[in-house]
């Protein structure tokens, strides 16, 4: 430590008097110290705190014994949290006073009606009961006409996965979701069943040499794709900051459940609406959303629907913006980007491995998920349909429900069913959480499921373990009045992302 200032006042022969004079030298730098990491009012109207009490709340919190040892970079990271979501801590007994005091307090105008609307669960014995009680909420807002629940239905945020809610006038960001425009993109090519069996080994290759996983892949040289162009990108905040992540990630596929795969195709129905012949072909099949660009815009938009519709604490992720306000028509122009932008996601990650493959798709089929779509209702009322995890159903709309690894998707075609305002199940549904199937399962038993069932496995994580997945069969067994099967399609070789460590890293090694 430099004793800046001292040397001229010491007297060197008076050991004592140097000891003293040091010691006061370091106890007045501890005290300077700890000013700079002591936080001060201004520090937090810089992290958004406006309030006085508020203000004056956390200083007092802060100065508790348990929390003096907090640096300034660690209680600012602190409060910030605290702040965003003050729900989270309501129960803590130290931050309680300040939470309670950030919590929005409902509007005297913004009231849940004590009746539950009336909707239609297909499944109803399925569906865990975390995901019906998000429902009956949903069913409860002012604004809300009619609703459905999925055979594949399991608890998320505000809407649960599953949900379908049709509402006058208004979007619900996280009645959307994260990840917003998640779709399902098969391509039919005309090659045998066979051909899996025949060159397994470079199928493999391909599809681990043509796709990229997560946040740390990403091609050295992305496509360029008409979306990227889009004036969204100047004329949206957060869609501006998010053009560079975009084209980086232009063509690559998220992490969790999303996946690239080969597997047999088997149409089954003759009027099948893609001019194929019954039989069984190579299919690619994609599973994959918006990346960073679609989650930037959920983030943004929720916390100011959370703004301007404080709800009670159990509605409160189903804030919603009006379609008359600007923030409204902001969100709706952001998340058709988003849609679109996952949609060019699928075209490159299909031209990629067509190219490679060297083979033109004889069919094409793709459908889209966490979407609100404005639609006519059968009473002839306009709505904004959400759709969270549900698939669009109208009358002889095609679209691709999955299975898990071990377990066959099905080509549909809607039937338009009133009941379920024109929508089916967009999976199999989860059976078990990610926490639980990584608590529960293990690796040794995943990898001889999947061996057993002829699985090769790019990839992957115990969290989407096939076991982790309700049975796909009952799922369609449920809505057989939403849809008219045309084929299947089996996985054989997945690509996912790395994290898991279930599946080989890379081709060719663990």
């Amino acid at each position: 430590m430099r004793l800046a200032g001292c040397r001229a006042k010491l007297n060197y022969r008076n050991p004592r008097r140097l000891i003293r004079a040091t010691t006061r030298t370091i106890l007045s730098y501890r005290t300077m110290a700890k000013a700079t990491n002591k936080l001060h009012s201004k520090d937090l109207r810089q992290l958004g705190f406006t309030d006085d009490k508020q203000i004056s709340l956390a200083l007092d919190i802060l100065d508790n014994r348990e929390l003096r040892k907090l640096d300034k970079g660690s209680a600012q990271a602190l409060l910030k949290q605290i702040k965003e979501d003050p729900y989270k801590y309501v129960r803590d007994e130290l931050w309680r006073p300040l939470a309670q005091e950030l919590v929005p307090q409902p509007s005297r105008d913004v009231k849940l009606s004590p009746d539950i609307k009336d909707y239609r669960r297909y499944g109803e014995a399925f569906i865990e009961d975390g995901a019906r009680k998000q429902m009956d909420t949903a069913m409860t807002l002012p604004i809300t006409i009619d609703g459905a629940l999925m055979p594949d239905a399991h608890q998320g945020y505000g809407l649960p996965i599953g949900g379908v809610l049709a509402v006058d006038n208004a979007v619900i960001p996280y009645g959307v979701g994260m990840d917003i425009g998640c779709r399902m993109a098969l391509s039919v090519f005309d090659l045998p069943a066979r051909y899996l069996d025949q060159r397994t080994q470079e199928l493999k290759k391909l599809i681990h040499n043509h796709t990229r996983f997560g946040n740390k892949e990403v091609f050295k040289n992305p496509a360029d794709d008409p979306v990227l162009d889009r004036p969204e990108f100047k004329e949206i905040g957060v869609v501006r900051g998010k053009r560079e992540a975009a084209i980086n990630q232009l063509g690559s596929s998220g992490s969790g459940n999303h996946f690239v795969e080969f597997g047999v195709v088997d149409i089954t129905a003759e009027d099948n609406d893609m001019n194929l012949p019954v039989g069984q072909y190579l299919g690619l099949l994609s599973h994959s959303g918006s990346r960073g660009l679609g989650a930037a815009i959920a983030q943004h938009y929720t916390k100011i629907a959370m703004s301007k519709c404080p709800l009670p604490p159990e509605a409160r992720y189903l804030a919603w913006l009006d379609l008359d306000s600007q923030e409204g028509q902001e969100y709706w122009r952001a998340m058709n980007l988003a849609g679109d932008y996952a949609s060019a996601c699928h075209r490159d990650i299909h031209r990629r491995i067509s190219q490679a493959l060297g083979e033109k798709p004889l069919a094409k089929v793709e459908n889209h998920h966490n979407f609100a779509w404005k639609e006519t209702l059968a009473d002839g009322r306009e709505a904004i349909v959400h759709r969270k995890g549900a698939t669009p159903a109208g009358k002889g709309v095609l679209g691709v429900i999955p299975g898990s690894m071990t377990a066959p998707g099905f080509i549909v075609r809607g039937r338009g069913e009133r009941d379920s305002i024109q929508s089916a199940s967009h999976g199999a549904g989860r059976r078990m959480s990610r926490t639980q199937a990584k608590k529960e399962l293990s690796e040794g038993d995943v990898r001889r499921h999947l061996r057993d069932h002829g699985i090769e496995l790019i990839g992957g994580g115990l969290d989407e373990a096939p076991m982790a997945y309700k049975d796909i069969h009952q799922v369609m067994a449920h809505q057989q009045d939403l849809v008219d099967v045309l084929g299947s399609f089996t996985p054989r070789i997945v690509r996912m992302d790395a994290g898991g460590g279930v599946g080989k890293s890379k081709y060719g090694g663990e």
